[in-house]
């Protein structure tokens, strides 16, 4: 190369540099104004809340430069700047999410479901198919759980492991480059004293990922300082104990200064070669972090910081040294930055007002519409001066929300209640138009609205040969997971004992030796991160199924399913799914710890997960051939007492499918109906037999599944002909068998057809004792069960039935 042609190129590095700097620069000040101007709009009631990601936007620069297509970020609501920097967030989208704009072309991460700072962007097309995932710069749904976030990260960079060591999904580009794909992280200093902080780092040790999880450290979890929070003082410093060597794998670790441009950028750079390259997970502690408005709009952080504090924080403003750094370099002059300064925010004021204008225009057409209904129908009212009232201050209401409006208009049809319908007509027509609208806006999307959505997948009974051998329970589950391992690569199950011994009651007995450890696998005791593995594999376009070993154990799991896996559909109102199957087993064996069915608690944590509730295994198999062809997450809670069971195998295992949702009548019957689910079918089932002998014909009706739960109304068909009702389970009193009854009685208007009073038969208040006896007289028995209904047809007919 000539001495002209080098000094050509040099020049051009340094202008290419320049323009780079700069562009950081810019969206540094874009960002902060952002802040800035967005904590003065909920002060002045435009917003309701406001929490902000000043201070941390040169880290954040660092973090974007290196984040590739297909990469996934996993993190929490401070990071604005990155998102801006990745191009997967205007300002005028931040500022709708602001004002919580419920259009999703407005707000794509949430539709104004989740308060500000919360980023996601859209996996799914409209119909809800994947897009190609490996085209795009991805961020998963963010929650506001501390440290909440890492549990989905440990799953998200698995996936990456699994699409470059497992060959058989090399073929789907939609979704990797061979596993090329890291998994960024981000969390506050305090929130890494949370235990799903440490479980998630130890995991990800151990499966070595490619993971980098950075810390924004600026020495406080809101009032509270680090000594308060984290053993000397330091994350880094106590987990130095997982720094690899070259004879044990463990993490890279790295700290720098969050003010520092070229440190950060040095510091990200090798963090995304080590975890892209080498599959090596990554911690890099941003220290020295400023947080310039404080936690959030709800406080002032000079209550707890001292003058000197505040002082060396307004020095060491990332900006600030940012701007120092290129005055120094000659990158730029005081007078472009200045235009730089200017620029950026008049550029944030214009999309903010664009925001409002675009949200706040929505509810003023809306609000003008019921004006002038209101108007309108108060001239033929029998009360036009209150009707007039109730429009004139509505029309004068400052920063108006879709509140005002529709209470308004519904304390007006309260006015109108003894007017005729033509005078009410319009008024009740436009507010019912409106009351569709909010249902889509508001509660849409808690579960799947796709062509994959569970209630679409048809049903295909077991077929059974004549000469149909009798095998343990567990040997159907076995040729299902078989035969799924077998036709889907995507398909893989993971969880303590999975792997080698086939899981506890051997399921999975000889599948990772005919199918390899990546698709059979163990783990260890970790249940939050079970879950989360499978959340994250899962919003890559896997399919997998985490076990938690028994039901009992699923507390320690029940946050991430209920505020991450049952809630996404719904907070990105169809943007992201992650169709994950949660295996577990519950309900009868012994003692306080073994013999769980805590299912009230799951059907209130978990609206917008499926809820199966098989009451045997072939019955199980055919949930999960079900499940994946859906596309919706679920738990299917197998008989912890029936994997020795005999059961016929049936030929189809591969095709058999159980619908969700349509209960099926095991018995049928005149007198009275018992509603179930279960262990508690053989139960009740042997004591239908016994109520027989004593001339009382019963039918049984198993539920199946509880979430959805009978969507064509077979117990409330059944209850008209035999007009009584039983409801039995194996929870707490109260528990799922008043869940049942409500959505029979009350839900299928079953009370008009009933002729004695609904009951309810569960288990005792406390958990099962120990033992067979513990078992006897803390849950339903068939002796329990006989005298519940004989009794309520002693009342019936005391005659044919006295008093046992």
């Amino acid at each position: 190369m000539t001495e002209v042609a080098s000094a050509a190129k040099n020049k051009k590095q340094k202008a290419l540099k320049k323009e780079q700097l700069l562009k950081d620069y810019r969206i540094a000040q874009e960002s902060r104004q952002a802040s800035l101007m967005g904590r003065k709009e909920v002060f002045m009631g435009k917003a309701k809340f406001g929490i902000f990601g000043d201070g941390k936007e040169l880290a954040q620069l660092a973090m974007a430069r290196y984040f590739q297509n297909g990469d996934f970020r996993a993190g929490y609501y401070r990071d604005q700047t990155f998102m801006f920097a990745i191009n997967q967030l205007t300002v005028q989208e931040y500022f709708a999410q602001l004002y919580a704009h419920t259009d999703v072309e407005a707000d794509p991460a949430s539709a104004g479901r989740l308060m500000n700072g919360h980023f996601a962007t859209r996996s799914l097309n409209d119909d809800g198919t994947w897009k190609n995932l490996a085209e795009m710069k991805n961020s998963s749904a963010d929650i506001s759980p501390t440290a909440a976030q890492m549990p989905k990260l440990l799953g998200l960079a698995y996936a990456s492991k699994l699409f470059r060591e497992n060959e058989g999904l090399h073929g789907l580009t939609q979704f990797t480059n061979k596993g090329n794909e890291v998994a960024w992280g981000t969390i506050g200093n305090a929130s890494t004293s949370e235990g799903m902080f440490f479980e998630s780092i130890n995991a990800a040790g151990v499966l070595q990922v490619p993971m980098v999880v950075s810390v924004w450290d600026d020495g406080y979890g809101i009032s509270v300082p680090n000594e308060y929070h984290t053993t000397k003082g330091s994350i880094s410093e106590i987990l130095k104990g997982l720094q690899r060597n070259d004879d044990q794998k463990g993490y890279e670790i790295f700290v720098v200064k969050g003010w520092d441009y070229e440190a950060l950028d040095r510091a990200f750079e090798n963090a995304a070669r080590i975890a892209r390259e080498e599959h090596v997970p990554v911690l890099i502690h941003v220290v020295e972090v400023t947080q310039p408005q404080g936690h959030s709009t709800s406080g002032s952080h000079e209550r707890y910081k001292s003058p000197e504090r505040l002082q060396w924080e307004k020095e060491h403003d990332c900006i600030l040294k940012f701007r120092e750094f290129l005055l120094d370099r000659g990158v730029a002059s005081e007078e472009e930055l200045g235009q730089i300064d200017a620029e950026a925010k008049q550029y944030v004021k214009d999309q903010k007002e664009a925001a409002w204008k675009a949200f706040a225009g929505t509810i003023k057409s809306e609000l003008d519409e019921a004006v002038a209904l209101l108007k309108e129908t108060a001239t033929n009212s029998s009360n036009p001066s209150g009707i007039n009232q109730l429009a004139e201050e509505l029309s004068k209401t400052l920063n108006p929300i879709r509140k005002d409006v529709i209470s308004t208009v519904r304390r007006a049809l309260w006015m109108l209640r003894t007017d005729s319908e033509t005078v009410k007509a319009n008024l009740r027509d436009w507010y019912t138009a409106q009351q569709k609208l909010n249902e889509d806006r508001y509660s849409s999307h808690l579960y799947s609205e796709s062509e994959f959505k569970v209630e679409n997948i048809a049903s295909v009974p077991a077929i059974y040969a004549e000469d149909a051998p009798l095998v343990d329970g567990r040997e159907i589950l076995q040729a299902c997971f078989d035969d799924l391992l077998t036709r889907d690569p995507r398909f893989f199950a993971f969880g303590e004992d999975v792997g080698k011994i086939g899981d506890v009651n051997q399921a999975f007995a000889g599948l990772q030796a005919k199918h390899g450890e990546l698709r059979v696998t163990d783990t260890s005791i970790r249940e939050c991160t079970i879950i989360g593995q499978g959340l994250g594999a899962a919003l890559r376009g896997l399919r997998p199924m985490a076990e938690i070993q028994y039901l009992d154990y699923i507390y320690y799991a029940l946050m991430t399913l209920a505020d991450d896996v049952a809630s996404l559909q719904y907070r990105t109102k169809g943007g992201q799914k992650a169709p994950l199957i949660v295996r577990t087993r519950g309900h009868r064996l012994e003692g306080v710890w073994h013999a769980g069915s805590p299912i009230g608690m799951l059907l209130h944590s978990l609206r917008g997960m499926l809820l199966c509730v098989p009451r045997d295994m072939t019955q199980a198999a055919g949930m999960y051939n079900t499940l994946m062809e859906a596309d919706e997450p679920a738990l299917v809670i197998e008989c912890l007492n029936g994997y020795r069971l005999k059961e016929k195998m049936p030929s189809n295992i591969s095709e058999m499918k159980v619908p969700l949702g349509l209960p099926e009548i095991l018995r049928a019957g005149t007198d009275l109906t018992i509603v179930t689910y279960g262990s508690m079918c053989r139960i009740v089932m042997d004591a239908a037999e016994e109520l027989a002998l004593m001339g009382i014909d019963v039918e049984v009706i198993d539920v199946q599944t509880l979430l959805p739960f009978d969507t064509t109304g077979v117990i409330g068909r059944s209850i008209q002909k035999t007009n009584r009702v039983l409801f039995a389970d194996e929870d707490v009193p109260g528990g799922a068998s008043a869940y049942m009854m409500q959505q029979v009685i009350e839900g299928q208007n079953a009370y008009y057809h009933l002729d004695s009073e609904p009951a309810t038969i569960a288990a005792k208040a406390h958990r099962p004792a120990y033992s067979s006896d513990g078992d006897y007289f803390s849950k339903p028995s068939i002796e329990d069960i006989v005298e519940k209904v004989y009794a309520m047809m002693h009342e019936v007919n005391p005659a044919k039935f006295p008093q046992i």
